[in-house]
């Protein structure tokens, strides 16, 4: 699921030429010129390269690598949150009201849709997949966001930006003119829009698109610090995880305090065998075991 968050309310100097298509979109889901946030912070190193890095500035803003076990797919919890919507431009007030949130996710409302409404369901369910918070495949529980992973109805292991996932598929559903905004704008919400589409998410959103678009099947990315490479799902780039983070907390903040506070390699095993598949696809029964 992709998003844009804000960080303040100056214009961001273009980094590459796309932004000014960016910026056509955003003028047309509002009624006055919207501005794209600056950076909040400057570059860092965090092993992570353009576009997989993202906008530079923007950097620290996302998780870092886990350092501790008990890091593992642990959620940012609320503060955190909160903290970091002020950093890319959002506040708890530019989220939908829980009325305007459920009627969205019920496919309610003025224009609703009942399998647009489903597909966003299942993308916050992937993205918050950290404790307390696993996604079943059958019977079978599995909690992998901090590897950018997941495991979907059909048992097999995946990333999150695989063309099969709702994830990837959502995107013609946040797209401009595409459902998301034609419901806020229709449903009393388009205060939230513009609070999207004037934040980090509308430049982060260019950098994770040309991200996915060179990553093939697996929607992997390679992160090298020093002389250690690895290798993490696409959802865990800096640029993807702040587009699903604004996406996410302008839903309900409560949901983007559930996402992942830390990143955590994929056993190289399993990274293999995810690029080696056709598909991007792996069975999670043959590589459980690498997560335990």
């Amino acid at each position: 699921m992709r998003g844009k968050g804000i960080a303040g309310k100056g214009t961001q100097r273009g980094t590459i030429s796309v932004l000014a298509v960016v910026g056509v979109c955003v003028l047309s889901f509002a009624t006055t010129q919207t501005a794209v946030a600056q950076p909040v912070a400057e570059t860092v190193d965090t092993g992570f390269v353009i576009p997989f890095a993202g906008a530079p500035g923007y950097e620290s803003v996302a998780p870092t690598q886990m350092t501790s076990p008990d890091q593992l797919n642990r959620p940012l919890g609320q503060p955190v949150a909160d903290a970091i919507a002020a950093q890319i431009g959002l506040d708890s007030s530019d989220a939908l009201s829980e009325e305007q949130y459920r009627d969205l996710i019920t496919g309610s409302g003025v224009g609703g849709n009942r399998e647009d409404a489903e597909v966003i369901d299942e993308c916050a369910r992937i993205l918050t997949n950290t404790d307390g918070r696993p996604l079943y495949s059958g019977t079978t529980p599995s909690v992998l966001a901090s590897y950018g992973l997941y495991v979907n109805p059909d048992g097999l292991l995946e990333s999150p930006a695989n063309a099969d996932a709702p994830t990837r598929q959502v995107n013609t559903l946040i797209a401009p003119g595409g459902f998301v905004g034609t419901w806020l704008r229709n449903n009393d919400a388009t205060h939230t829009l513009i609070a999207l589409y004037q934040s980090a998410y509308t430049v982060q959103a260019v950098y994770g698109f040309a991200a996915q678009q060179i990553s093939g099947e697996a929607q992997l990315v390679t992160n090298t610090k020093g002389d250690v490479s690895s290798e993490v799902g696409m959802s865990m780039a800096p640029p993807l995880w702040i587009v699903n983070f604004a996406l996410l907390y302008i839903l309900k903040p409560s949901l983007a305090a559930a996402m992942p506070a830390h990143w955590a390699p994929i056993p190289p095993a399993v990274a293999d065998a995810v690029k080696a598949s056709p598909t991007g696809q792996v069975a999670f029964s043959d590589y459980a075991s690498y997560f335990e």
